[in-house]
């Protein structure tokens, strides 16, 4: 075993909570070399889309995940199959069992989760965390990384959209300032600037969450973004590792703690 190749386990709610959490992340660490796995909970079902693409959105967003999957050049994709918005009821061991599986068959080393409150409060997203949790205890993973934003850069984001909507269509804008985790909170800011390409490919994969409603989708905002801005909005990506103290300046790392450690302790 190479002591500096780890395998990461990417744990999300729904296609395209990837793209948009952790894309240049997992692009990054396939382009160093590690193995990279994602576990999704639902496919999307009940997701926005145009009336028809809904008969078969499910089938269709499972799709647009393997297409996000193959731009970062992520090794393995798992669907779990839970009903999309009902993911909340699934006894929590229940589905944490199933994760910790793919966990112990994998020998994860880190696992992303999100944080305590599910980024803007969605019940999928907050099950996510528990659920995360529940499993890295059951099959010891070493590392969990809670995939998040920098509450006060989104908040300050979000206020200037606000201006901007009286003259711009922009999707709905609701209040963040308790959203997401405090940059005081927070252990990795992840540079990945270099990986903006593969973050941009697997963002325009999910083709149907482009479109849809009655509003415009935050996808396709982050798509019209001129490149200078997009490498602005999307270069960097946060985490709080669970147990890590924050430190005076942020890691770019997300396997530091690994690295930290003694060869031989995984």
């Amino acid at each position: 075993m190479n002591p500096d190749r780890f395998t990461l386990v990417s744990f999300h709610a729904h296609p395209d909570d990837e793209a948009l959490l952790t894309a240049g992340t997992l692009a990054r660490a396939t382009a160093e070399g590690h193995r990279v796995v994602l576990v999704v909970a639902t496919a999307g079902g009940a997701g926005l889309a145009s009336p028809h693409e809904q008969a078969d959105l499910a089938e269709r967003r499972t799709r647009e995940l393997a297409a996000s999957a193959a731009a970062l050049g992520i090794a393995r994709v798992e669907v779990l199959g839970y009903a999309d918005s009902r993911f909340a009821e699934v006894a929590l061991d229940e589905a944490a069992d199933r994760l910790a599986d793919i966990l112990r068959v994998e020998r994860a080393d880190v696992l992303t989760t999100y944080d305590e409150a599910g980024g803007y409060g969605h019940p999928d997203h907050v099950q996510v965390h528990r659920v995360g949790r529940r499993a890295a205890e059951l099959a010891g993973t070493a590392v969990v990384l809670e995939a998040t934003l920098d509450r006060g850069l989104i908040d300050r984001l979000v206020r200037t959209l606000r201006q901007l909507s009286r003259v711009v269509p922009m999707p709905e804008l609701p209040d963040m300032s308790h959203a997401y985790t405090a940059r005081a909170d927070l252990t990795h800011e992840v540079d990945v600037r270099a990986h903006l390409a593969a973050k941009l490919a697997s963002l325009r994969a999910h083709a149907t969450q482009v479109g849809g409603g009655d509003k415009p989708r935050t996808l396709a905002l982050l798509l019209r973004l001129p490149r200078p801005l997009a490498r602005s909005v999307l270069g960097r990506e946060w985490f709080r590792e669970v147990g890590r103290r924050p430190g005076p300046r942020l890691e770019d790392d997300i396997f530091a703690t690994l690295r930290a450690a003694p060869h031989g302790a995984r």
